[in-house]
């Protein structure tokens, strides 16, 4: 189906009621309470709130690594309650991104082969792999740096190399926890810059998790959590987000 007739028709993740619990008997904790969720296509949304309040528990469930408790949750059309674990692991390496606060890049491989590792898990000859994620490490500003090793990048190249890594694979619902957390206001921001240009797109959602109060000026829509409940949902100033992929380092 188009994306873009996919975008108008519903939302990319719907939440209904959705509770998570972990452990068992007296030392069992809810950590989500019933929470409503829909994520458009077309935007970024911002999970919010203390910590400790669910944010990346909420977060792993969307994007498939937990399993909710109770309730309802529908990811890209999918019943992702209803999936086995087999099922899931194909849906989230086909359809699913993943940014996250620590690079968890491979150290033996290239900046080009870690972003690349999405396709080669997929099955796609290391080849053609590798020259797509070349092309989209150069758009991110990173052709001078494609057989570098992760040792010997900057932290905010580093980040970059993880974005491609997550979006190689053209997955249409990129998740990112904290992403900008471990990086200096300016890198944190150039790379909010960078994830806006390159990941948001009609057919494709972005969920961030963030504490980075910094970055709430990239949001479509941001929503606050607290002791594992929605409690509030709210726009964001526009943004004119502009490529500055030259001036990150």
């Amino acid at each position: 189906m188009n994306h873009n007739v996919q975008a108008m028709s519903h939302p990319a993740v719907v939440c209904r009621q959705v509770t998570k619990d972990f452990g068992a008997g007296e030392n069992q904790v809810r950590v989500l309470r019933g929470v409503d969720l829909d994520v458009p296509f077309g935007g970024m949304m911002l999970l919010v709130g203390p910590s400790g309040c669910g944010k990346t528990t909420l977060l792993s469930v969307v994007a498939g690594l937990l399993n909710a408790t109770g309730g309802e949750v529908n990811v890209l059309g999918a019943d992702a309650r209803r999936m086995s674990g087999s099922e899931a692991v194909q849906f989230r390496r086909r359809n699913i991104g993943f940014v996250f606060q620590q690079y968890n890049l491979l150290p033996a491989l290239t900046a080009a082969e870690n972003a690349a590792v999405p396709l080669l898990a997929a099955g796609v000859p290391k080849k053609t792999a590798v020259a797509a994620a070349s092309d989209l490490l150069a758009q991110l500003g990173l052709a001078e740096r494609l057989h570098a090793l992760p040792s010997t990048l900057s932290g905010g190249q580093q980040q970059r190399v993880a974005l491609a890594r997550a979006l190689v694979h053209e997955p249409r619902l990129v998740v990112c926890d904290e992403p900008t957390s471990a990086l200096d206001h300016e890198t944190g921001n150039a790379v909010m810059e960078l994830l806006t240009n390159v990941a948001v797109r009609p057919g494709r959602a972005v969920v961030v998790v963030t504490h980075d109060s910094r970055v709430f000026q990239f949001a479509d829509r941001i929503v606050h959590m607290d002791d594992g409940r929605i409690v509030e949902t709210s726009g964001a100033a526009s943004r004119s987000a502009q490529p500055i992929f030259a001036g990150v380092n």
